[in-house]
């Protein structure tokens, strides 16, 4: 049994039977229903049955090929996906055996008459079954498309626990640890361009005039002596021989 194992676990086949166990037990489920709704349509019923038959062998595959593949991914799950992966193999072993014996049940309406009274309570079950086949599909999804369980991605990276935490807890022995922010460093700047033209040199502002240097001075003349009128001639002195 082990070499059998070893011989099919490179090639993968549980998502391949996966889905072949989903379409063939929904279909069937479904036309069973319809055939109930139209009793005249006799190839209705021996499509249902043929349908669920196939469909109890392929959700045996899929529980022994989910064994193959849980045996391979087990170590490289976190402890969230072990719990999905748990829930899921579980679900898929009693829908094996469900459905197994629905296809039992159904093989027994179709060939005795005494078992046709049952068919309404089989038609019950059987949805309640493809209801919880749906939703353990489901959960396989989740594996693969959030935890990548089966994939190149979980291989390279596994997928951390939901319990690890990412930054170092602190101790009572080790000091807790400091984010430093490291400072910018000063970008060099471009030179200024310089010049060829000589700069102007700064020349003195012409001296303001002032209003006692417009005007000339005014000679100093003496305060008490009077000033001569330029048309008074000096009256000649009288002589001694004349009389006034």
């Amino acid at each position: 049994m082990d070499s059998v194992v070893k011989f099919l676990q490179p090639w993968q086949l549980h998502p391949v039977v996966d889905h072949f166990t989903v379409a063939l037990l929904i279909v069937a489920v479904l036309i069973d229903l319809v055939a109930s709704a139209a009793p005249t349509r006799i190839w209705l019923q021996y499509t249902a049955l043929l349908l669920i038959v196939l469909g109890a062998l392929a959700a045996g595959a899929s529980y022994f090929t989910g064994g193959m593949e849980a045996e391979r991914i087990w170590n490289a799950l976190g402890q969230p996906a072990k719990d999905i992966l748990n829930r899921h193999g579980e679900l898929g072993e009693y829908l094996a055996i469900t459905f197994g014996i629905l296809a039992v049940w159904r093989i027994l309406i179709q060939g005795f008459g005494f078992m046709a009274g049952s068919r309404a309570i089989y038609l019950i079950v059987a949805f309640v079954a493809i209801v919880v086949l749906g939703y353990q599909a489901h959960l396989g999804g989740v594996l693969v498309y959030d935890y990548g369980a089966g994939t190149a991605l979980m291989a390279a990276a596994p997928v951390p626990s939901q319990a690890a935490s990412p930054w170092p807890s602190p101790t009572s022995s080790g000091a807790i640890p400091m984010v430093s922010v490291p400072t910018p460093l000063p970008t060099p700047t471009a030179p200024l361009p310089t010049s060829t033209a000589p700069l102007p040199t700064s020349t003195a502002p012409p001296a303001i005039p002032t209003a006692s240097a417009s005007k000339p001075m005014d000679s100093p003349q003496p305060a008490n002596t009077p000033a001569l009128s330029p048309t008074a001639q000096p009256s000649a002195a009288p002589s001694d021989g004349v009389k006034m």
